[in-house]
Formats: C-alpha cells, structure tokens, sequence
C-alpha cells in the first residue's frame, strides 16, 4: 500500500512538471534556447515513462492477486454448496426421526392400558414382564437422544456454513478493496498516457475522444456497480408469493416439475465442461413459469441459497427427497404439507444461474440419482 502511495505522489509530481511548469510558448530565438528545450521535453518524457512502468507493474500486482482472491472465492462457493447440501441431508433425518419418534408416541397412547395387559398376559414371567418394560422405556429414550443427536448434527453444520459465508464475505470485501485499488491505478495510467501523449505533440483531436471515453467508461462502471448492488440486495432474501391452482403432469410415479418447459440440461457428466450434473434443467426461453411438487411430502427447506438461489427441498420419506431451486417466487414455507401436483414456485435465475430454469434434483438416501426414473 506504501509503495502505491509513493506511486501516486510521483505521478502528481510529474503531472505538475509536465503541464504545469512547461516552457514558454514564445519561439525559441537561438540555437542554445531550442537545445534547452528539447532537453527539458525529453527529461519530462522521461521521467513519465518510468512513472508509467511503475504503475504499470502496481497494476499486474494487483490483478495477480485479485485472481488469487476469485480463486479463493470460487473455492469456498463450492464449499458453501457442499455445506448446504449436507444442511438439507441433516435437516431430513430430523424430520424423518420426528416422525417415526411420533408414529410410536401415537401408537403407544392409542393402545394404551391394552398394551399393557398384552404384556402381562405374554410374559413368560414377572422378570419376562420388567424386561418388555424396560425396553419400551429404552426405546422411548433412544427416539428422543436420536432426535437430540439430528438436532446437534443440524446446529453444527449451519455453524459452519455461517463460518464459510463469513470467510466468504471477508474475501468478498478484499476482492472490492483490491478492484478500488486496481481503478485508482487504472486513472492513473490514463492521465499518464495523456501526459505522453502531449509531451509527443499528440494531444489534439485523439487526446480529447480519450478523455471522453474515459470518462464514459468510469460512467459505465459506476452504472454497473449500482446495477450489482441493486441485483444483490434484491437477491439476498427469498421472494415469496401466492400459489396458482395445482397441476398433475405425466405418467410416472412424480408428477413433473416444470410442465411446459423443455429439457435444457439432463443428468450426469456434461460435454462441454466434464462436470457433472446432478438433476435436470427445464428452460422455457426466458419465460418464468409455475413449478409443482412431484409428490406428496414435507416442506424441509424454502428460502434462499447462495448456490441454488430460492430453493426449495421436500422430503418424500423413506430416504426420497427432491429439491427444486433457482426459483423466482416461492409459494411454500418450511414445515409446510404438500400434495402432489401444488403449485410451490415460479422458475427464475437466482443463484448461480445462466438463464431462467428450474433445476429438479431427486435424491435417494443424500445420493442424486437420474430423475427420469421417476418422471
């Protein structure tokens, strides 16, 4: 940072030198004024050359890590996307383990004094009779310390996923520090260069349409920047909205996701950059359409991702779960029952999304598997 303020303080200097304390205008009158003049034009060209090689090596240090930055930032993205998964995977088996702990609460006080005398009348004796007891009792105990155990899993995962957004956040704001840095020396140059150029007799027509595109790029920069912030504080919460009537598509056992989009992107390793994808991609050329539950379920997660946008995760039971995400709207709440075929979306392109999309993921056990089984 000091070497970039000793930089600009003798750019300054220069700039003064160079328009500030130039020679007289009035013809040199001897051969000895000329020389003089000449001299002093190129020791001024001089010195703003090495000026411009100074900044121009600040401005590479800079880019060199600024990428070194985008790196890191691409690398915790991808362990944000991680920690968000395995967030829904946990947030699953608690919902799973609540249901099962409530079947058997359910069971047992339906049966009630019934359950009892069963026991009685089966026990082969009264110490038969103490271990039913007991393991009913255990029983009652392992649901409710696997519950405690899910609920911990689930704690700590978010702890982490707030962690990596903290550290993500952090960098994001050394990228910012690092790209104002990067302008500032950007201005520099450009004044410098218009120094040159004067000092080369070069300024007329072509220095004024520099200037003028100067300025209309810091314009266009600044435009930009707005634009971002903007899109930002607009994508940074989830968008809710009001449900449309439900609709069953198809002949399988899900009903489909997206009906009258069109498959933009199917399931496994893509061609053109070896990735793998996990679900399917339904596109409709940049329309926003309604988006549906396959099938009947709870509502795990409907809120925003870094990743995934508005998503939403429902979980089927019996290790079944599907996630829907890049939403525009979402029309369902965590906690929430659905049918099959309610409306819980409109498709859209939050998250890390190139066009408006749903993208439909079907998970058996945490593990995505092809969703053209199921449609």
């Amino acid at each position: 940072m000091k070497r970039f303020w000793r930089v600009f303080l003798s750019l300054t200097l220069a700039f003064a030198l160079a328009f500030g304390a130039c020679p007289s205008a009035r013809a040199a009158t001897t051969v000895e004024e000329a020389k003089k003049k000449d001299r002093e034009l190129r020791e001024k060209k001089k010195q703003t050359e090495a000026a411009t090689a100074e900044l121009s090596n600040q401005l590479n240090s800079l880019i060199d890590q600024m990428n070194k930055t985008q790196t890191k930032m691409d690398a915790k993205r991808e362990e944000i996307a991680k920690a968000e998964e395995e967030l829904a995977l946990a947030k699953v088996k608690e919902n799973d383990q609540y249901n099962d702990m409530k079947l058997r609460i359910r069971y047992m006080y339906e049966e009630g004094d019934t359950a009892i005398m069963t026991m009685l009348v089966e026990s082969q004796s009264i110490t038969d009779l103490l271990n039913r007891v007991e393991y009913a009792s255990e029983l009652s105990d392992y649901d409710r310390q696997m519950l405690e155990d899910y609920k911990e899993i689930t704690r700590q995962i978010e702890i982490q996923e707030n962690k990596l957004k903290d550290q993500y956040d952090k960098l994001e704001k050394l990228q910012t520090k690092l790209n104002s840095q990067k302008d500032q020396v950007q201005q520099l140059l450009a004044q410098k260069q218009l120094q040159l150029s004067d000092l080369d007799k070069q300024i007329g027509a072509n220095a004024k349409e520099l200037k003028r595109l100067v300025a209309a790029a810091e314009a266009a920069k600044k435009a930009q920047r707005e634009a971002a912030a903007a899109r930002a504080a607009a994508a940074g919460s989830a968008s809710y909205g009001t449900a449309g009537k439900p609709r069953i598509t198809g002949h399988g056992q899900f009903a489909h996701p997206c009906p009258g989009c069109y498959l933009s992107s199917g399931f496994g390793y893509r061609s053109f950059d070896g990735s793998f994808h996990k679900g399917y991609d339904f596109a409709s050329h940049g329309k926003s359409m309604p988006t549906y539950a396959a099938a009947d379920g709870t509502v795990v997660i409907a809120g925003w991702s870094g990743s995934a946008g508005n998503w939403i995760v429902i979980n089927h039971g019996n290790g079944l779960v599907t996630k829907y995400m890049h939403h525009s709207k979402l029309y369902v709440h965590a906690g929430q029952q659905v049918k099959k075929g309610q409306n819980i979306g409109m498709s859209g392109t939050t998250g890390y999304s190139t066009g408006v999309h749903l993208h439909f993921q079907v998970e058996v056990d945490g593990v995505a598997v092809n969703p053209g089984s199921y449609l």
